[in-house]
């Protein structure tokens, strides 16, 4: 089984370019599942459910949803493998430009639209920096002097990733997408696999429910800013 990570930041089409990219596996035969994570809530199940895309929803809570991937990636793996899934599709929360729950040897996709700004993916952090591939979505809505300039930027932040336009809704752009994934390894399990790039730091009392404002409530790993 071949396990493959999206992330990027909301609302950039991510469920709409998996969507796609299962439907031309599909062609090919190939039998594809997705894990969604999330924070609160997520209405995904049933956009998946209608294609008839196996899938589970793993909702963080109160907890980093990162850490809440690390934490439960393994066991998600092992799910897959028990469905017989050629392909597994993670998607994360996407709510933090500093997270990136990328796993060494393990494909990482990061997708991001054209409309967020020329300069965007300057801002993404790691979840860019860090992508295998980096999959522009929305590019036929803005002009070609606006693509050339979002694309110089995308090269600035990520000069070693393949960058891919794709078109969610008719699915343009989708088949290299599919062959970038072709050459990836199959897998058999993630113990000992390591992060790409390390996950926020979250151990300080307002992690642990810690409501009230003030220095004195301030417990743990903090970070303070220099007023000048």
């Amino acid at each position: 089984m071949k396990l493959i990570t999206f992330a990027g930041p909301p609302s950039v089409g991510k469920t709409s370019v998996i969507l796609r990219l299962i439907e031309v596996l599909r062609r090919d035969d190939k039998k594809a599942g997705v894990i969604k994570f999330d924070c609160l809530t997520t209405f995904d199940r049933q956009i998946y459910e209608q294609d008839d895309i196996p899938v589970q929803i793993g909702l963080s809570g109160k907890f980093c949803p990162d850490h809440f991937y690390i934490s439960n990636i393994e066991e998600g793996v092992s799910w897959g493998k028990s469905q017989g899934f050629d392909y597994l599709i993670t998607e994360s929360a996407g709510l933090c430009n500093r997270c990136s729950p990328y796993i060494e040897g393990i494909l990482a996709v990061c997708v991001i639209d054209c409309l967020s700004g020329i300069r965007t993916p300057r801002k993404i952090g790691p979840m860019v920096k860090f992508a295998d591939v980096i999959v522009v979505t929305k590019g036929d809505i803005i002009s070609q002097a606006e693509r050339e300039v979002f694309l110089y930027n995308v090269y600035q932040a990520n000069p070693k990733a393949q960058i891919i336009f794709v078109n969610g809704i008719t699915g343009q752009g989708t088949f290299m997408l599919k062959k970038c994934i072709a050459k990836i390894e199959d897998i058999d399990n993630l113990t000992g696999k390591k992060l790409r790039f390390t996950s926020p730091a979250a151990v300080c009392s307002y992690c642990t429910d810690e409501m009230r404002i003030g220095e004195k409530y301030q417990l743990g790993m903090t970070k303070k800013m220099e007023f000048r």
